[in-house]
Parts: C-alpha cells; sequence; structure tokens
C-alpha cells in the first residue's frame, strides 16, 4: 500500500475521489464530497482520507462527525469505508487497517472525546479482517435491507420483473391517463414538502423539515445529482419521489404520497418512468433504498415494503451496522442520549423512524 491523505477542500481531490467512488460497487453517493457537504447543513462535520499507490487512489472514506454532547462525539462512515473489490483480500485488508489507524490518529487530536466509529458499509459478508467491531441494531442513513432492480434490461423485462400486481398497477395509472413531470422549482419544492408533510400527519410517521428539502432538492438539479419526480392526474399531484443519481446507480431517497385518487395508481408509473429515465442516463441499478426485513413485526414501514416488493427487484441484506468503542464510558452516555431520543419519539437514528420515504 502507497500513501495515505487527507482529503482537504481542493476541488481536484474532492473530483478524483468522487469519480472513484461513483464507479466502486461496495460505495454509494453518501460518500461522495458534495453529499458530506450537504449534510453540514443537517449539523455534521466531516473529514476524509485517502489511500493511493503509485498515485492511483485505491481505497479512503469521508467520514462524518456528530457532537451529541459538550464533551463528546463520534465518527461515522456511510456507504463505507472504501475498499477496492477488484484488489485480493490482503490488499483491502492492508487499506482497511490504514483506515483504521488514520481513525484512531485523528480522534487522539480530536478537541472532544471520540466514543465510538460507527461504519455502515454496503457488505454482504464481513470480511475476515474486520475485527473489534461489535453488531447494533440500528442504522444511521444507510438501511440495512433494501431492493435492488436491475436496469440493464429492456423496458418490457423490466415490467415482467414486477410482481403481478405491480405491472397491472402501471397499465392501470397509464389508462387514467397519470402523467409524470420532473419539477425541481420552487413551486415543485414546495409540492413536495407539503405532500410529504400530509402523508408523514396521516400515517403518523417522522418526515425531514422543509428546510432540508429546500436545500436538497435544488441542490440535486443545480448539480445533475438527480431531482424529484411528480404523478400527475387531472392536473393533481398525488405522489412524488426524489432520485439521487451518482455513477450507475439511482436512489431513491424520499418520496410522498396523497390519499386522495389511489385507484388512479400513480405512484408505480411514476417509479416505473424513473427507471426508464435513470437507465436513460446511463443507471444500471434502481436502488429501492429500505425495506422492512420479511422476518420483522408489523410497523408503520410495512405498507411502504409491500409497495416496493411490487417494483420486483433482487432483496439485498448488509452487514448490521457495526460500532468500534473507544471509550466505554463515553459510549454508555451516547447509548443512553439515544435511548432518550427514541423514548421521546425524535426518530433520529432508530430503525423503525429514521428513513422518512414513502410511496404508496
Amino acid at each position: 500500500m502507497g500513501t495515505c491523505e487527507v482529503v482537504d477542500d481542493c476541488a481536484k481531490r474532492k473530483q478524483s475521489w468522487d469519480d472513484f467512488v461513483a464507479w466502486e460497487p461496495c460505495a454509494g453517493f453518501m460518500q461522495s464530497s458534495w453529499w458530506s457537504d450537504f449534510m453540514v447543513s443537517a449539523g455534521w462535520d466531516h473529514f476524509g482520507m485517502v489511500l493511493r499507490d503509485r498515485g492511483t487512489i485505491v481505497g479512503g472514506a469521508t467520514i462524518w462527525r456528530w457532537a451529541y454532547d459538550a464533551e463528546s462525539c463520534f465518527y461515522f462512515v456511510p456507504e463505507g469505508p472504501v475498499l477496492m473489490q477488484a484488489d485480493s483480500i490482503a490488499d483491502q485488508a492492508q487499506a482497511f487497517q490504514a483506515f483504521m489507524d488514520f481513525i484512531d490518529e485523528k480522534r487522539r487530536h480530536d478537541s472532544s472525546v471520540v466514543s465510538h466509529l460507527r461504519i455502515e458499509p454496503p457488505w454482504e459478508s464481513l470480511p475476515t479482517f474486520v475485527h473489534g467491531f461489535r453488531e447494533v441494531g440500528e442504522y444511521f442513513h444507510v438501511p440495512r435491507d433494501t431492493l435492488l432492480i436491475d436496469l440493464t434490461h429492456s423496458d418490457t423485462d423490466i415490467l415482467a420483473q414486477m410482481k403481478p400486481k405491480g405491472r397491472y398497477n402501471v397499465a392501470v395509472a397509464r389508462k387514467h391517463g397519470v402523467v409524470i413531470v420532473e419539477d425541481a422549482s420552487e413551486q415543485g419544492v414546495i409540492d413536495f414538502c407539503e405532500m410529504q408533510t400530509e402523508m408523514c400527519e396521516r400515517k403518523g410517521i417522522k418526515g425531514q423539515g422543509s428546510d432540508y428539502y429546500q436545500r436538497l432538492i435544488p441542490l440535486l438539479a443545480r448539480t445533475g445529482q438527480g431531482g424529484v419526480y411528480f404523478a400527475e392526474y387531472q392536473g393533481i399531484r398525488l405522489a412524488a419521489a426524489v432520485v439521487i443519481i451518482f455513477g450507475n446507480v439511482a436512489t431513491y431517497l424520499y418520496g410522498a404520497s396523497r390519499a386522495t385518487q389511489r385507484n388512479v395508481m400513480a405512484p408505480y408509473l411514476l417509479h416505473f418512468h424513473i427507471m426508464r429515465e435513470a437507465k436513460a442516463r446511463g443507471c444500471e441499478i434502481y436502488d429501492l433504498f429500505g425495506i422492512s426485513p420479511r422476518h420483522e413485526a408489523e410497523s408503520g414501514w410495512t405498507s411502504f415494503s409491500e409497495f416496493k416488493r411490487k417494483l420486483g427487484g433482487r432483496e439485498m441484506s448488509w452487514v448490521p451496522s457495526l460500532d468500534h468503542v473507544y471509550d466505554s464510558l463515553a459510549y454508555a452516555r451516547y447509548r443512553e442520549s439515544l435511548q432518550a431520543e427514541q423514548d421521546a419519539s425524535v426518530g433520529l437514528l432508530s430503525d423503525s423512524a429514521l428513513q422518512d420515504k414513502a410511496s404508496t
């Protein structure tokens, strides 16, 4: 393994990292520099590290930092750390150890007590070289179960891989004349926020605040990293989806729907349209970004998962969220504060209430 460098605000360094992450299979948009910069507005700090071998990037991570009290913080790596899947296991192990050494050195010089490191990588199994982590039941930003739809097939085949009810509902929406539009204008942002607020109140779940989408949606449109789509019927917007495009993956990040005119099945045509649009933009995968495991007890998210499963795709389960504890007392305080937030139904970090994306 070659050198380890800190990712700074140099645009060239950021671009080279983003180009690497965009096409590495076990990574995602949450490892991009532009997404980390966006999350600063949500209260996170971040820093990064890149591993190079003779000048070529072979791994690294964007690391987020969250201070949960006046004296303590933790580090968080969503969809990472990023290891080259084409490398040998030995090379990946070396890259992972370099990452851990970097984190250890960083936390020793942090002005706060770093209680732990949390990683949420999209790994199907735990590599043998990963040691010293404990599995935890909740996740922050990366659901541990999801559906991936293959977009490399024809439109006919994409429809055919849906469940019969999903395929039928696409036809119903077409018959009713449902129209799909993309609208990241100021009015589009307003419409999405209103629709999602209505949906969250109806289903008793917690969503992001309007200011979050007022920052996110224009950013996606401005940078070409995605947008917001609406399904309209007789001039009324019935369903919406915020989609991120990064590398060859389109991700359904957030959604909203109204309770009216459900018989026209607007959400089904909405997502089939998004699949076709994403495919036209070079995407090979549509990630529905979160489903409830089949064995999980029924919750407020069960109906969303049932809807997504009708769209087809391959169910994927990633390894649980992993915590590496550096300070046991600070970590105990963190767990207590997390439990207090969950008990108060804040829903910031719990499995059942983190992801506010929905579409029914």
